[in-house]
């Protein structure tokens, strides 16, 4: 855990600071699974997080695909997973790298941030994320990856969120439509089909439900 950051690197290399109060966690682990599931572990840190800062279905703090904790909307919270294969289709060493917004929000071009104004010190979040982490960890040798899909829906946006999600050739428009078996992102699409989402940048806006079932969306 840093108490302070100033050349932190967070999602597609953008520079990360963290003042004093705020929280900058890694986790190192080695678990024994396939490379391509490396993605799960962002959702599964993420559901810890939110677990961690209190997160209760409908409530002010919600989980936005893949990576971040939002508060009332705006990022208050994001995690970033790196990985390393064995050589062998499987993982070497992965490290969940978690920051909270405590104390200060960052400005973020183009982003809302919000910040929980210091009512949590750094070190007891720290505990209740490894306890939830570990917590989820244990749950994932059990039953893989299904219990942790069904708690990260729980915390999640509102089915029927407006998202656009940039992708290197294109630019999505469509609906939350929750996640598919492997915790790739579903992308109601205008035309009423349904596209998965493997990795892409996603921005968010809430709209009315009847617009989720029919509709055009509109800019976000």
């Amino acid at each position: 855990m840093a108490r302070t950051q100033t050349a932190g690197r967070g999602t597609r290399g953008r520079q990360w600071s963290t003042p004093p109060g705020n929280l900058a966690l890694s986790v190192l682990l080695r678990p024994i699974e396939r490379a391509r599931e490396v993605g799960q572990w962002a959702l599964l840190a993420g559901l810890a997080v939110a677990e961690a800062l209190g997160a209760e279905p409908g409530g002010r703090l919600a989980l936005k695909w893949p990576n971040d904790v939002l508060l009332d909307g705006a990022k208050l919270a994001g995690v970033l997973v790196e990985a390393e294969g064995d050589g062998n289709s499987g993982i070497a060493w992965l490290v969940i790298g978690i920051g909270v917004n405590l104390a200060h929000a960052p400005d973020i071009p183009g982003r809302e941030t919000a910040a929980l104004g210091g009512s949590i010190a750094p070190e007891t979040l720290a505990e209740r994320v490894l306890e939830r982490l570990m917590a989820w960890r244990y749950q994932r040798g059990l039953g893989g990856f299904a219990a942790i899909r069904t708690g990260w829906m729980r915390l999640a946006q509102p089915l029927g969120t407006e998202m656009r999600v940039m992708l290197p050739s294109e630019v999505l428009r469509g609906w939350f439509a929750g996640l598919n078996e492997d915790g790739n992102l579903l992308l109601q699409m205008a035309d009423g089909s349904v596209r998965p989402v493997i990795a892409g940048e996603v921005w968010t806006s809430h709209i009315a439900q009847q617009d989720y079932a029919a509709g055009e969306p509109g800019a976000c």
